[in-house]
């Protein structure tokens, strides 16, 4: 199926240009010595705290990264990210847990982690995984390594790194990733720049490490059109896309050809408040916009997906969500995140993830398209139904094009007659959705990490704790 462009190929064009006029005139705010000597050794040049990019070498930069991602999970599968096929993640570091029997959240621990893996390594549309809760029954300062650590033992998948913003967190998560595989085939880690254009300290170390270590990189900038970056969509893009193309330049720097995966996370200002809006349609579009960005570099893309700001699982929730994620699968998205988030990230639910699996089962049935052949315009089929006493049902034709799936069959959507619902109980999509979830952690079993990979993971950890938060 054909992409579906939410901007033209000038319009695309005219973002780069005012990319490349972004960082060459206005700059990067970047003080960390080695980053900045080693941009001025390129050719960048020092505009006070700023540093300014020239066009050249952005151009080259872009030109030693790759059009595809590979990464493997513990089971050893491959998957790709870039080359056609739309592959999904969860959200990642939600700090509430919603429990949709009592419609009230409670802070998310160490269990949560571990449980939400193991669903999420269970559900067929999940591709890929990142630890989705944040602990908040560890100490702050290891928390993004203990997402990790609680993470890796529950999933046969292919797991992201934790949200990192040191080199020494990069390290110690290289450290646990080595238990289970070649670092650089089973972890890749992405790293946020500050909106507008600034790269602290201990962002830019992390991103040196992340390279140094050859994994593969997203730079994962989240501005907020309205606040940290201009209103206009036009505006957002051309400065989300100028901290891409800053950490991408940073990080070839190091490593020259490392792998890179275009991300981007831009959302909208609600006017009424100064709130970060997730759920509005212009998410969607920028989310496209972004794929098509990313693909005029030739680059593997990830994007918002599924995303809302509803705080329960009702009507608001599933219109912005679902919305929100086919306009970037339309677009070509490499991979779409999302599966599970609610409350603009805040929060997340069990049954969410459920719900979502059926989702994107549907996103990408529609991304598929049909086909229009010979077989599937079936004249043959509808004279013999004219000409004679069968009917569609009993045509082979319907059988192979329903076990083709030409028609999808969603799991948890209603589809009886309201006769039939009311009589068994009126159960809500959320009520079953929560049921199967149940049902998952309750039979679902991980192989286990061994022995001495899991007594090597209690050491990394205590080496963090007591580096990293020694109190």
């Amino acid at each position: 199926m054909k992409p579906w462009k939410v901007i033209t190929n000038r319009e695309v064009e005219a973002i780069h240009q005012a990319t490349l006029r972004i960082l060459s005139e206005v700059g990067i705010v970047l003080e960390h010595t080695r980053t900045r000597q080693r941009l001025f050794d390129e050719g960048a040049s020092a505009y006070g705290h700023r540093v300014l990019i020239p066009p050249e070498l952005v151009e080259r930069c872009l030109s030693l990264c790759r059009s595809k991602v590979r990464v493997m999970g513990r089971n050893k599968k491959e998957v790709v990210i870039g080359g056609g096929t739309l592959q999904w993640h969860n959200l990642g570091g939600a700090r509430d847990v919603f429990e949709p029997t009592t419609g009230k959240t409670r802070p998310a621990t160490t269990q949560d982690v571990c449980d939400s893996t193991r669903l999420l390594d269970a559900l067929d549309q999940a591709t890929t995984i990142t630890p989705f809760f944040t602990p908040l029954d560890v100490p702050g300062e290891v928390m993004s390594l203990a997402m990790y650590r609680h993470a890796l033992p529950h999933t046969m998948k292919p797991l992201h790194g934790p949200g990192v913003q040191t080199a020494q967190e990069v390290r110690y998560s290289v450290e646990m990733a080595q238990v289970i595989g070649p670092v650089d085939e089973v972890i890749f880690m992405s790293v946020s720049p500050v909106s507008p254009l600034t790269f602290p300290d201990g962002i830019v170390s992390a991103m040196a490490e992340i390279a140094e270590h050859r994994l593969p990189f997203g730079a994962l900038p989240c501005p907020t059109a309205g606040t940290t970056a201009p209103l206009s969509l036009a505006g957002a893009l051309a400065q989300q896309n100028a901290e891409v193309l800053a950490s991408i330049v940073i990080v070839q720097l190091v490593r020259p050809g490392l792998p890179i995966i275009y991300c981007g996370r831009l959302a909208m200002m609600e006017p009424r408040t100064g709130g970060s809006v997730w759920g509005g349609i212009e998410l969607g579009i920028a989310s496209a916009a972004t794929v098509q960005i990313g693909h005029y570099y030739d680059l593997p893309v990830n994007v918002y997906g599924l995303s809302t700001n509803s705080h329960s699982l009702e009507i608001q929730n599933g219109f912005e969500r679902t919305a929100n994620a086919l306009l970037p699968a339309l677009a070509g998205a490499d991979e779409l995140s999302g599966i599970g988030e609610m409350d603009a990230g805040v929060m997340g639910a069990y049954a969410q993830m459920v719900i979502d699996n059926d989702i994107c089962a549907s996103v990408r049935r529609a991304i598929r398209g049909f086909t229009v052949d010979h077989d599937a315009l079936a004249v043959d089929v509808i004279k013999s139904v004219m000409d004679g006493p069968h009917t569609y049902v009993a045509e082979k034709h319907t059988v192979d094009y329903l076990r083709a799936g030409e028609i999808l069959l969603s799991p948890l959507g209603e589809r009886r007659p309201f006769n039939e619902w009311d009589a068994t109980g009126r159960e809500s999509m959320a009520e079953r959705a929560q049921a199967e979830a149940e049902r998952i952690l309750a039979q679902h079993e991980v192989p286990p990490l061994s022995s001495i990979q899991e007594e090597e993971l209690e050491k990394i950890m205590r080496a963090a704790e007591s580096e990293l938060a020694p109190n």
